[in-house]
């Protein structure tokens, strides 16, 4: 079933070059069809997961390159199977919402089964090599999505993306080359890799872990190292922000928590700079979102602050901590990607993406309005939604190391707050005002479809029941964290 979930979405992608140009909704609809099945693979993985089993399971592996002593080797625990999960619903809304691309859409609908292949490897490779190469595989269809179908700034933003993140990837090979060389029968296999970085002083295991934490901290995104995330975000066609926000954010997590358990020591070592990194994140992104009037520029800053609580829960290096920051990572998923289908909806009506142009879109479009209403309240952590038991346990987690230092994360979520309620206020109250060019104002704005309120409802149900019962997915993480937990001390 994990090689059926790999290769599923590669096949469809070269299937699709088959299909006619110039049948768009069949290249969508194709499209669609094999994302809703690797949805349904990933399930059907999930049916056959033992949580109660802290191991590697459905491993498997090749033989890559048994010189260099690289394997195609391939499992899930209780770590990456939620992020297998996530990354296959936010392509398949990814590509179901995009009825708006008409012009080179083969490439398109290509491009992103592709990266879905390449992110599915990333969230499975037991191999450093495979994991890196996978890494930088999904560089490729991001540059040309971006500058193909962005928007005025769209090479800028193309070329930022990818100079900032195989700048980072660079400090992250050198450091895997280091692991490597230690390694025993030099291997890259991720448990000889710990084993060998176990035996190596304490400076230079921190040395080592500083460049992964510069490598996975440019994809993360933390600050300072966040400077290509908000131009993208902006510029990238909203399908395309789901996944930047949505699942891309995710990879430099998975890949921070994968290299602490590798060197659990330097982790410790660093723990509390990690932390004051996390705050500077959360602080820095919930008051430069607040300052936006740009409805994707905001959020794209606020999911530099969420990943700040992302890094909180892992700098605590307990489980309360680790539970938390994996909960916070599947629950910003959801929240990002249903909040930039949203405001891709009202971009392709409007035209624009200015607060001060907005008034009164509950009178004239309920449903598009109780949905970003609701969104928006996600976003700040509100009881019920995933948001809420995500932080609470960083929270848990964090104040048991650092006491009083949290009163800097309720700061950055009153601020959190104050601009969630802001864009609440511009976008649902107030007078009609005259947008995109049409003289009747919001008068002309064309509520949700039935297509629109599928995708928009699939990421909202899952806020949702993750925020009234998230044991399930607490059941999935218990046994992986505790055992990574346990490298901790925890």
């Amino acid at each position: 079933m994990l090689k059926i979930l790999l290769l599923l979405p590669l096949f469809g992608a070269l299937l699709l070059l088959l299909l006619p140009s110039r049948r768009v909704d069949l290249l969508r609809r194709s499209a669609s069809a094999i994302a809703a099945a690797t949805v349904v693979c990933a399930c059907l993985l999930l049916a056959d997961f033992d949580p109660t089993s802290a191991e590697i399971q459905f491993f498997e592996t090749r033989p890559w390159n048994p010189r260099l002593g690289s394997n195609l080797a391939l499992g899930v625990d209780g770590v990456s199977l939620p992020m297998v999960l996530l990354a296959t619903v936010l392509c398949f809304v990814a590509i179901f919402s995009s009825q708006g691309i008409r012009n080179g859409a083969k490439l398109y609908f290509f491009l992103l089964l592709v990266l879905e292949t390449a992110l599915l490897i990333v969230f499975t490779a037991r191999d450093w090599s495979l994991f890196y190469v996978c890494w930088e595989l999904t560089l490729i269809p991001l540059f040309f999505l971006i500058d193909r179908l962005g928007g005025a700034n769209r090479h800028r933003a193309a070329l930022n993306f990818v100079l900032y993140t195989l700048g980072g990837s660079v400090f992250m090979l050198i450091a895997l080359l280091l692991l490597y060389d230690v390694a025993p029968g030099h291997s890259f296999a991720m448990n000889d890799m710990a084993e060998g970085g176990a035996q190596l002083p304490l400076r230079t295991q921190t040395l080592i872990f500083v460049g992964l934490l510069i490598g996975f901290g440019v994809k993360m995104p933390i600050v300072p190292l966040h400077g290509w995330l908000p131009l993208a975000h902006v510029e990238a066609p909203s399908p395309i922000s789901i996944l930047l926000s949505g699942i891309l954010l995710k990879m430099g997590a998975y890949g921070l928590i994968r290299a602490a358990g590798t060197l659990p020591a330097a982790a410790l070592n660093l723990q509390d700079w990690l932390a004051g990194l996390a705050l500077l994140s959360l602080l820095h992104g919930a008051v430069l979102a607040w300052r936006q009037t740009d409805l994707k520029a905001m959020i794209a800053y606020s999911s530099i602050s969420h990943m700040g609580i992302v890094l909180l829960g892992i700098a605590a290096l307990n489980k309360a901590g680790l539970n938390g920051a994996l909960m916070q990572m599947v629950a910003h998923g959801l929240v990002a990607g249903l909040l930039f289908l949203l405001i891709g909806l009202l971009y392709e009506r409007t035209h624009t993406r200015d607060l001060a142009v907005y008034g009164s879109l509950n009178r004239v479009a309920p449903r598009f309005a109780a949905f970003l209403i609701f969104t928006l309240l996600a976003a700040v952590g509100l009881p019920g939604s995933a948001g809420f038991i995500a932080e609470l346990h960083v929270l848990i987690g964090a104040y048991g190391r650092w006491g009083g230092w949290l009163a800097l994360v309720s700061l950055g979520m009153l601020i959190t707050a104050a601009y969630a309620l802001r864009a609440i206020r511009c976008l649902s109250t107030g007078p009609e005002r005259p947008f995109g060019g049409t003289p009747a104002g919001v008068a002309a704005f064309a509520d949700l479809d039935r297509n629109e309120i599928a995708a928009a409802g699939l990421l909202a149900a899952g806020i949702v029941g993750m925020g009234f019962y998230p044991a399930p997915l607490l059941d999935i993480l218990a046994s992986s964290v505790s055992r990574l937990a346990h490298h901790f001390g925890g």
